[in-house]
């Protein structure tokens, strides 16, 4: 299997903290890797370095066998990001929405009109294209939220928590949309607190506590290595946050 991207001996710091200390890993082509930590982990600055929205202070990073610094255009070109907090516009239509964010990839015509009605239709948004996202509930706003960042087709998929504070049956609808995204080819990189997700959507896990890795493998590794008894405990205590139902 193809690495489609590379870490290696990652660091970050801000001012005297360290935030990041000499991670390293890799993100096969295909797969769906769960990308687990408590705050404060350095994972959210992980994924922020990997998407170039923070630069690093050592290592490097590479997508498909090129350096992101010398090609920060290319990576942009196949990346996609769901971010935590909604990156939506309110006062624009849910159509209008899309084809804004995928015209910054540089996308026109036919193809625009195309690839935006490809990605509504997808996420089951594709009858309330007309409406605007306020009065939109927040798991249509959440799908609504995967469109933008899918429109452009993506090779890679950055998704930070994108069924927190939702219903059980939008966070279903989501959880479904992951899994043909990956069926479909795309790699995703997929932030939890949710064990139930990651059981279900992801192949392998790395875990961050403090800035450095300290859990990574299948989960069929990490079952081995922590029974079933207390699977759920261990995810508590590296995930430092309560399972939710």
């Amino acid at each position: 299997m193809k690495s489609i991207l590379t870490i290696n001996n990652l660091e970050k710091s801000y001012g005297e903290r360290k935030a990041v200390k000499g991670i390293s890993f890799r993100l096969e082509e295909g797969e769906i890797l769960g990308f687990l930590g408590p705050n404060g982990a350095g994972k959210s600055t992980s994924i922020n370095m990997i998407s170039t929205v923070v630069d690093y202070d050592g290592g490097d990073i590479s997508f498909l066998d090129k350096d992101i610094r010398k090609h920060e255009n290319f990576l942009k070109r196949h990346l996609g990001v769901v971010p935590q907090d909604l990156a939506i516009f309110n006062d624009l239509s849910a159509y209008d929405n899309v084809k804004f964010f995928c015209s910054l990839y540089g996308i026109s015509g036919r193809e625009l009109k195309k690839n935006v009605e490809e990605a509504l239709t997808f996420v089951g948004l594709w009858e309330r294209r007309k409406e605007l996202p306020s009065g939109f509930s927040g798991g249509m706003k959440r799908r609504l939220n995967i469109a933008c960042a899918i429109a452009h087709k993506p090779k890679l998929l950055i998704m930070d928590e994108p069924t927190v504070g939702i219903d059980p049956q939008s966070r279903n609808n989501i959880l479904e949309t992951v899994k043909e995204l990956n069926k479909n080819g795309t790699t995703i990189i997929y932030t939890s607190h949710y064990m139930e997700e990651v059981e279900s959507l992801c192949s392998r896990l790395i875990i961050m506590d403090e800035g450095t890795i300290i859990e990574e493998g299948t989960k069929e590794t990490l079952k081995s290595k922590y029974s079933k008894d207390n699977l759920e405990e261990v995810f508590l205590q590296l995930t430092g946050k309560e399972l939710r139902d």
